[in-house]
């Protein structure tokens, strides 16, 4: 697997007019700031196909910039500088990171320097979706687990986490039944990356390689990575499987309904799933889980 590496593109030195700081003389008649950009994108097409449109434009860049110093007046050059770097993720949907460093030349301090500056980073955050399951050993505590590593994973945040559902084996191996929730949060990593931290726990939990769609004492599948498509040996999202699976659909509708995947929305794909009788059952949130003594 070779990932497309991010390629790093620099505004320095542009001089702008604005009236931000702390004290009344700055707002009332303002002041040089001098901005630095970077921004670290995948170009890879522009690269390759010597193509302006998958590129990204310095112009644009600066004029982000403008926009950002000649706006509201700020107290702060952190703040400024925050607001340059969130208004290019906004505008630019190719950025991955941005850093954003502000000086400020005629800084009222009674000292002799040069300069004051501050410098700010941002990353992307992507909406990813997990759907975990066990069905070996202490299943829920084994569960618990994996969400405890994802949630303490730099570069990942869980925000919303499911009930635990029953549910039946699928995929016509005969086998202990399932234990399965959904999590869905914010991450800065790649996919491939977001692929490997996944691995790695469930190898740390006791996975050990078999029969796919086998008994297994943890697994955790990336479901959907924003509106991203990825499909190869390796990893594939959003999941293939998706759809096709009320143990993902059931507890995935518990906490996102509404979201939107490849044009169908969770809960109006769950409504034409076809069922069997206790295929899944959500357990009873104010009930101690059973089957922690394992299956």
């Amino acid at each position: 697997m070779i990932s497309a590496p991010l390629t790093s593109v620099f505004v320095r030195d542009l001089c702008l007019f604005g009236y931000h700081g702390v004290l009344p003389e700055e707002n009332r008649i303002g002041q040089r700031f001098i901005v630095d950009i970077e921004i670290r994108a995948d170009l890879s097409g522009a690269i390759a196909e010597d193509d302006y449109r998958q590129a990204v434009c310095y112009g644009t860049l600066c004029e982000i910039a403008a926009e950002s110093v000649t706006g509201t007046p700020m107290d702060l050059i952190e703040a400024l500088a925050g607001r340059i770097a969130d208004n290019i993720l906004k505008r630019l949907d190719r950025v991955e990171v941005v850093l954003v460093t502000v000086h400020k030349p005629s800084a009222p301090v009674p000292y002799p320097v040069s300069e004051t500056a501050a410098t700010v980073t941002r990353h992307r955050r992507h909406e990813v979706a997990f759907s975990l399951g066990a069905n070996l050993g202490t299943r829920e505590a084994t569960l618990n687990a994996a969400l405890d590593r994802l949630s303490m994973e730099d570069g990942l945040e869980i925000t919303d986490v499911s009930s635990f559902y029953d549910s039946a084996p699928w995929g016509g191996i005969d086998q202990p039944a399932f234990v399965n929730l959904c999590a869905i949060g914010h991450t800065t990593l790649s996919p491939y990356a977001l692929l490997r931290v996944c691995k790695v726990i469930e190898g740390d939990l006791g996975r050990i390689p078999g029969m796919r769609w086998g008994a297994r004492a943890v697994d955790i599948d990336v479901l959907y990575y924003d509106e991203r498509s990825v499909s190869d040996r390796i990893l594939t999202v959003p999941h293939r499987h998706l759809f096709e699976r009320a143990f993902v659909l059931e507890p995935l509708a518990e906490i996102a309904a509404n979201h939107v995947i490849g044009g169908r929305r969770v809960a109006d794909a769950l409504a034409v799933l076809p069922r069997t009788s206790g295929d899944v059952t959500r357990r009873d949130p104010d009930c101690t889980a059973s089957g922690n003594e394992g299956a």
